[in-house]
This record gives C-alpha cells, sequence and structure tokens, in this order.
C-alpha cells in the first residue's frame, strides 16, 4: 500500500490496557447534503498497522482497502446514520453524537470505555468515555472508526450522485465546494440538502 503522506509514526494501540475500548468518529458533518454516519470499532489490543491513519491523511483508494483489513480484525464494528432530516430537528453537533450513539448501540461486543474523537460528546448509559483531539491521528480504534464512517457515507453520496448528478456529489462528497454551490444557485436544493445549513452565501436568495 503506499499514501499520500507517509505515517511518522504507528498509532497507538489503547488508551487503557485494561478496558474494552472502542474508538468513536463521525464523517459528514460540515456537508451541505446528506446524512452524517459515525462507526464504533473494537480492536484487539495486539492490533498493529502502520497505515492505519486518520481517514482524512489517506487516499480514497487506500481508505477502501483499508476497509475490509478494519472490518475483519475488529472484536466488533458498527455504522450509524442520523439523516439529513434528524440533522434539520437537532442541529448537526447533536446528530454527530446520535450517529455514534447509533453505531455503539449495535456493537456486539460491550465496551467499558469510548474513546472519542474530538473534544465533546453527550454521554452514553453506563459506558465511560474520553474525548481526544485529533483522536484520528493517535488511536488506531479511532482511526479505524474515521475510516468506517467516510467510507460508508461516501458510498452512501455516490448512489445519491447518480440520482442528481448537477451536484458533482461523486467529488465532493455533499461538501460545500464552489462548484457544488453553485449547483445549488443554479438548480436548487434536493431532497438531500440540510436546509438549516447556509447553503448559499447570505448575500445571495435561494428560493426554498
Amino acid at each position: 500500500m503506499t499514501t499520500s503522506t507517509e505515517t511518522k509514526h504507528m498509532l497507538k494501540s489503547y488508551f487503557d490496557k485494561k478496558a474494552v475500548e472502542a474508538g468513536c468518529d463521525e464523517a459528514g458533518r460540515g456537508c451541505l447534503a446528506g446524512p452524517v454516519y459515525a462507526s464504533a470499532v473494537i480492536l484487539p489490543k495486539t492490533y498493529r498497522n502502520k497505515w492505519l491513519n486518520d481517514s482524512k491523511k489517506l487516499s480514497d483508494a487506500n481508505r477502501y482497502e483499508l476497509r475490509p483489513e478494519i472490518e475483519s480484525t475488529a472484536l466488533s464494528w458498527a455504522v450509524g446514520v442520523v439523516t439529513h432530516t434528524e440533522i434539520d430537528e437537532i442541529n448537526i453537533l447533536n446528530a454527530s453524537f446520535l450517529a455514534m450513539h447509533r453505531a455503539i448501540d449495535q456493537l456486539m461486543v460491550r465496551p467499558n470505555l469510548l474513546l472519542i474523537d474530538g473534544n465533546r460528546f453527550n454521554a452514553y448509559p453506563e459506558i465511560k468515555h474520553t474525548c481526544i483531539i485529533k483522536g484520528d491521528g493517535k488511536y488506531l480504534s479511532i482511526a479505524a472508526a474515521s475510516i468506517l464512517a467516510k467510507t460508508y457515507r461516501d458510498d452512501f453520496m455516490k448512489a445519491a450522485a447518480e440520482k442528481h448528478p448537477q451536484y458533482g456529489w461523486e467529488h465532493n462528497m455533499g461538501y460545500p465546494t464552489k462548484s457544488h454551490r453553485q449547483a445549488i444557485r443554479d438548480f436548487g436544493v434536493t431532497v438531500h440538502h440540510r436546509l438549516t445549513f447556509q447553503l448559499l452565501p447570505a448575500q445571495l436568495e435561494l428560493d426554498l
């Protein structure tokens, strides 16, 4: 495997050697369209992988190459989804936490510690958590969760792009690129757009 950015050091295998840890991360928080995805991954304490890193530091091909490796190696893994309509109802921060909760709900192995990427989290009932800023670049389990969340969300956006080809979602994945915003200006919004987000710059009006 080759990467666009080489890892300077291998990520840590665990935060607490005695805990059953699930790394948690989300993808799609800053997008204008589509759901937010999150993943929870429990890896063996002995697992090592020099290529596993924050999904943003990997190429698309590398992420998809690592996904089956993560899924086959993990003691348990799951993906949670919160729709764009739910995002509009509860806001994107709460939606990100809810997506993580939904992923944790599905784990076949119950963790007793959650490693959360970022600096905030809504506590999951009866499971301790610790928030780690840029955790997806520090711990293997969080990096693995970032890759699963990112690739499964990308799969959704690529499928949605087939029905809405004007927006270039197969390339921008719903993020607010110049071309995505121009398409919103030209063609309006779709059923996948988050209506509570600033879809166009404030000086431009959008007829919803």
